[in-house]
């Protein structure tokens, strides 16, 4: 049985490189997630063995003509200081718990535990992400990484350091998808990726999707399995501070079933948390209740005892 207790690393990768403006001249906001989750109380409840933080390049709206994508070398740039950083704490064997930032820091993270080893990835997010250029209308990474992650794009960031796949698609799970336009969701859909929309999710049972996942751990003997959240998988009358509050989504009740299960496992090496943006929440009043409803369910699982 390990200790009661895991070391917890709180790792600031507070990037909006992967967003469009929100208005002409204004940059998004979600760069200040991890301040705001301070000022009121996250950090004091996860209590972590350290804070790390890493500033990302500057903000632009620069659109690349070699990738059609937005600030791919920043990124690309950023994605090699984020692994190093990554890398350093999991070969620690703390619980790397990262705050962005938009989803784009998902690249650098899946690029650290390409470089450790074979791990999986359980992406819990309101929309696939499973985009290319041809298919955006923004041109932002953020709606594309995990495309990027899994091997799909251009190699300036799915192949940094030959890397490419980050994760293989039999090794992804992506849960909560409410964007159901068949144009949309036909890029996943022909892929190995194991895709549960909000529909199908609920149809099978929150609960039933999280097992399937844990059980392919048992069978596949990975190094280890790592979280994404993006906050727009809930509710936009319980989470509006978004830059695309879709209708519909996931209940807080249904969100930590999720989490409870998942970082409880020996095998969950780090999660991150993106796109909650504090200048759509001026009073924090979502901001606290997130703290409140999913920051005190991190805390609680993440000192509770887990079996190897």
């Amino acid at each position: 049985m390990r200790p009661a207790k895991k070391p917890v690393s709180i790792i600031a990768f507070p990037s909006n490189l992967g967003l469009i403006e929100p208005a002409p001249g204004r940059e998004p906001g979600v760069k200040k997630l991890p301040e705001a989750l301070k000022k009121y109380g996250f950090y004091d409840l996860i209590n972590p063995q350290e804070e790390i933080s890493l500033e990302p390049p500057p903000y632009t709206m620069n659109l690349d003509l070699v990738s059609n994508m937005r600030n791919t070398n920043a990124i690309a740039t950023y994605a090699v200081g984020q692994s190093a950083v990554i890398r350093e704490v999991v070969s620690r064997k703390n619980f790397a718990l990262v705050l962005g930032g938009d989803c784009s820091i998902l690249i650098g993270n899946s690029l650290a535990l390409k470089q450790l080893g074979h791990y999986k990835l359980f992406f819990i997010d309101g929309h696939t992400d499973f985009m290319w250029p041809s298919l955006s209308s923004t041109h932002g990474v953020a709606g594309m990484d995990l495309a990027i992650a899994t091997g799909h794009g251009h190699a300036l960031l799915a192949d940094i350091d030959g890397c490419m796949p980050y994760f293989k698609e039999e090794d992804t799970w992506c849960v909560g998808n409410r964007e159901y336009h068949p144009d949309y969701v036909a890029a996943i859909e022909n892929t190995a990726i194991h895709y549960h929309d909000l529909k199908s999710l609920r149809m099978s049972g929150v609960s039933s999707c999280v097992e399937a996942f844990l059980q392919s751990l048992n069978t596949e003997s990975p190094d280890g399995f790592w979280v994404h959240l993006d906050v727009d998988v809930l509710d936009p009358l319980i989470m509006p501070a978004v830059d695309s509050p879709d209708p519909d989504g996931l209940t807080y009740a249904e969100l930590n079933v999720m989490l409870e299960s998942l970082l409880w496992h020996p095998l969950c090496t780090g999660m991150e948390i993106t796109i909650l943006d504090p200048d759509l929440d001026p009073e924090g009043k979502n901001i606290r209740e997130f703290i409140d409803r999913v920051g005190t369910t991190i805390q609680q699982v993440l000192t509770r005892p887990k079996n190897r």
